[in-house]
């Protein structure tokens, strides 16, 4: 192995640590076959070790026959002279990327450890199980009539649509997302939803997603009820549009420990802000009304940007990242109470409010 990948013995255990505490996924203070194969097929190398002799490095080290590796049988493993080459080249090229030598690479120490935090533990499945209800929903209105969809007649979208003049249930303001305007309309939304909430989830966790993307979904009925207070509203754009901006969210505040942060960043902003620009140039430029709430979609936006910088995981916390997650906090708190105040206290600025029989 050449010089350029050799890990000095007399470095700090810390490095080793810090490696054995990423993939002690279960927190347990041991390292097993399957959590030592992970650790190994963490970067994408030219030739993996077969996962029949990680099992074998495993048992070799594993002295009390648990089963499992201590920090100690872990850190001998590494060191053991007859596995530099198999093994050691592998975890060595690894730590020598995340703590890259300063005089040889610009990079930072934390540069791309963000994508390493993907995991599969807790399973990702916010989304797909309010992406599921949302279908259901879907399934009984237009079991119930072909064309209620269509015109949002159905047994739920009664129910739970937003409407203006029925601002007293206040329901309305979050089951909106559950009625979806024609098969499009729901398809579109899932495919979103479900393609960028679970890499947040697999990052951020499940819960931490579901507050962002409810941050959005309340944001944009309470946004609409300001902007266009004569608007009904349905479907889940206000929460998928905070899930877009979540992903703007999680790079600035994990912009050193994330691989290629400006060009991620580009691409989420250049999607946000063409789709919601282009909604408003139909409406009061060209005059074509197509029913689409870009307030909502707006609202729902800067609601997943300033919930996500609350709420999403920052990796390497700075002084500067702390002011950015009290400002947003602030502006964040303020809006809300803003538009919840308005809702209750200038009625005359909204239709005339009607009641259910």
């Amino acid at each position: 192995m050449g010089d350029s990948t050799q890990i000095p013995l007399n470095r700090s255990n810390a490095y080793f640590r810090n490696i054995f505490n990423k993939y002690d996924r279960d927190r347990d203070g041991f390292i097993t076959v399957n959590e030592l194969n992970d650790l190994v097929e963490s970067k994408e190398y030219e030739q993996d070790i077969p996962s029949y002799v990680v099992k074998k490095i495993h048992e070799m080290h594993d002295r009390d026959g648990n089963q499992k590796l201590d920090f100690q049988e872990f850190y001998d493993m590494i060191h053991n002279p007859d596995l530099q080459y198999v093994f050691g080249h592998y975890v060595n090229r690894y730590i020598n990327w995340i703590i890259p030598k300063v005089h040889h690479d610009s990079r930072t120490a934390t540069d791309g450890l963000y994508e390493e935090e993907y995991s599969c533990y807790p399973p990702a499945v916010g989304m797909i199980i309010f992406s599921l209800i949302e279908i259901i929903f879907f399934c009984i209105d237009e079991a119930k009539e072909a064309s209620s969809t269509k015109y949002g007649t159905g047994p739920i979208a009664t129910v739970f649509i937003y409407e203006p003049n029925r601002r007293r249930e206040v329901w309305r303001y979050i089951t909106y997302m559950f009625v979806h305007i024609g098969p499009f309309h729901l398809l579109v939304n899932l495919l979103v939803q479900i393609l960028l909430g679970i890499p947040l989830e697999m990052v951020h966790k499940w819960w931490r997603v579901l507050l962002v993307y409810f941050a959005g979904v309340l944001a944009g009925s309470l946004g609409t009820s300001i902007v266009d207070p004569t608007v009904k509203l349905a479907g889940a754009s206000g929460g998928v549009y905070s899930l877009v901006t979540a992903h703007v969210a999680s790079i600035i505040m994990n912009w050193k420990e994330m691989s290629f942060p400006a060009i991620q960043l580009l691409v989420f902003v250049i999607v946000a802000a063409s789709d919601i620009s282009t909604a408003i140039y139909n409406r009061y430029v060209l005059d074509i009304d197509e029913h689409i709430g870009y307030a909502a979609h707006l609202a729902g936006a800067l609601a997943g940007l300033l919930v996500g910088i609350n709420v999403l995981r920052n990796l390497s916390v700075t002084r500067t990242e702390r002011v950015i997650w009290w400002i947003s906090m602030v502006t964040y708190a303020v809006l809300m109470v803003t538009c919840i105040i308005w809702n209750l206290a200038w009625k005359d600025y909204f239709p005339k409010e009607t009641y259910s029989a």
